[in-house]
């Protein structure tokens, strides 16, 4: 059984936040020490790093859920919970990670593509700790009886793809001899016969080249018509050669045991690589006439010439077997991968670890409001459902407090400007919400918070028996119409 995966999908959950506590100190002499509930810790991160060392996704082949630490609950005395420990999990260099839809498990958008050693991204956000009740004094209220509750990390598949980290990319028909190629340029020693799909999946080799240089060269499982749609696992190769600088297009000049014709067999496959990726008909490419010691096959070799020319490739005329043409054509492709690299690192923008994050960031503040019909509207976000996934719905001060907060966020002019009017329901999760227009709320006005508060105009608590374990993000987002928290 082959050790070699290149796509998997898993299962990832951060730590859940703990909850903040609601105390109040009390001591001999001190009647009224006022609240002193710890905060919640923070549910462990799991996070995807880029690893040089791996070459394969083997690692998530049989496992596919992993789960971070969840943060302790907040204790009094102003005793904040631990925090949860983040779970790592290493991936090859040129992995692609996407969000999967968790019913039809079909791609909804790309989380990051790790191409560069060290390189992270948070995949599975543990949930924010919920605040004691220390924080929500004001000059009114001096003895808040309410504290936050833990935020429950958000569960979801993805989708993890390796695509090869290779200089250059051999190329081409089944039993051409890309495999002999390899071997014959590399120490790579894979398995060669005389019959298709011999190779199963990609071989990497790292080809020296005197004063040109050394670089890697994948030998990419035979390609067939109609690859491009699919065919002969077409898609399963041709991943790999999306991210190589330089296309080594080999073809077999005597045609196989099939007979084919050289020249046909080079336009099909150039025209399954720019079916499947346009970019790929752009990309650098030399001829490589393989077989070229076998008698017969003078004609075919010179209409293959002046097709490579016509395309403007270069081209090489090889024989795996005898040696013939191999130096000159590694040292013609050493020189073309050694200055596609120097373009390449002037295009590259430096490692910025923090932009996945930033990403995630904006997706999680996103607001989305959508009309159900019959004058209930549903709100959705990660950052607004968390706000009142954190809500003691059973305790008045809380829901007084979350009032505010959307009063402060501006919801209420979100909803407003999307055609809510006083008396609609707002459903946010489980909950359903009276809209009551823009009365102030004051209670909490003096709260100083490190993010800003939340705001919908004044939201009265409509239905305190819905089922709150909804899960969470699930409303639908038909129209964004707010920005970052």
């Amino acid at each position: 059984m082959s050790q070699f995966t290149d796509i998997s999908r898993i299962n990832v959950k951060g730590g859940d936040g703990g909850a903040g506590c609601t105390s109040f100190r009390r001591e001999a002499f001190v009647p009224k020490g006022g609240p002193d509930g710890g905060d919640g810790g923070r549910g462990g991160n799991v996070v995807l790093e880029c690893d040089p060392q791996l070459s394969s996704l083997i690692d998530y082949r049989f496992k596919h859920h992993f789960r971070a630490e969840r943060g302790t609950h907040g204790q009094g005395a102003r005793k904040h919970g631990r925090d949860g420990e983040d779970l790592v999990l290493k991936v090859p260099c040129g992995t692609v990670v996407t969000e999967l839809d968790p019913e039809t498990m079909t791609s909804r958008y790309q989380i990051a593509d790790l191409t560069h050693p060290g390189e992270r991204v948070i995949v599975g956000p543990g949930g924010t700790g919920g605040k004691g009740n220390i924080h929500f004094v004001t000059s009114v209220r001096r003895a808040p009886a309410f504290s936050e509750k833990g935020e429950p990390a958000f569960e979801h598949w993805i989708e993890l793809e390796m695509k090869l980290m290779a200089d250059a990319a051999l190329v081409g028909m089944p039993s051409v001899g890309k495999s002999s190629l390899i071997a014959r340029m590399s120490a790579a020693r894979p398995k060669i016969a005389d019959y298709p799909f011999t190779t199963l999946v990609p071989n990497l080799g790292v080809v020296r080249s005197g004063q040109a240089g050394s670089f890697v060269v994948a030998d990419v499982p035979g390609l067939i018509e109609g690859a491009s749609e699919g065919k002969g696992l077409g898609h399963e190769f041709l991943r790999h050669i999306e991210r190589t600088a330089l296309i080594m297009h080999v073809v077999d000049l005597t045609g196989g045991y099939e007979g084919r014709d050289a020249v046909e067999d080079y336009k099909t496959i150039n025209h399954e690589l720019e079916a499947y990726a346009p970019e790929l008909a752009e990309r650098p490419q030399v001829v490589v006439a393989n077989k070229c010691d076998m008698p017969g096959t003078s004609e075919a070799l010179e209409r293959l010439r002046q097709c490579a020319a016509a395309d403007g490739h270069a081209f090489f005329a090889v024989s795996a077997v005898t040696g013939a043409g191999i130096d000159s054509l590694e040292a013609a492709c050493a020189e073309m991968v050694s200055k596609l690299r120097a373009e390449r690192e002037l295009d590259e923008e430096p490692l910025r670890n923090d932009v996945w994050e930033q990403r995630r960031i904006r997706r999680d503040n996103a607001i989305s409001i959508s009309n159900l019909g019959g004058g209930v509207w549903r709100v959705s976000g990660a950052a607004i459902e968390r706000m009142v996934i954190k809500t003691d719905w059973e305790n008045e001060e809380a829901v007084a407090y979350l009032q505010h907060r959307f009063d402060r966020l501006g919801l209420d002019k979100a909803l407003a400007k999307a055609g809510c009017v006083t008396g609609d329901t707002v459903r946010i999760l489980g909950y359903d919400l009276d809209y009551a227009g823009d009365d102030d709320v004051d209670e909490f006005a003096e709260l100083q918070e490190d993010e800003p508060v939340i705001t919908v105009g004044e939201i009265a608590l409509a239905n305190e028996d819905q089922d709150a374990q909804a899960p969470f993000g699930e409303a639908a987002q038909d129209e964004s119409v707010g920005e970052e928290e």
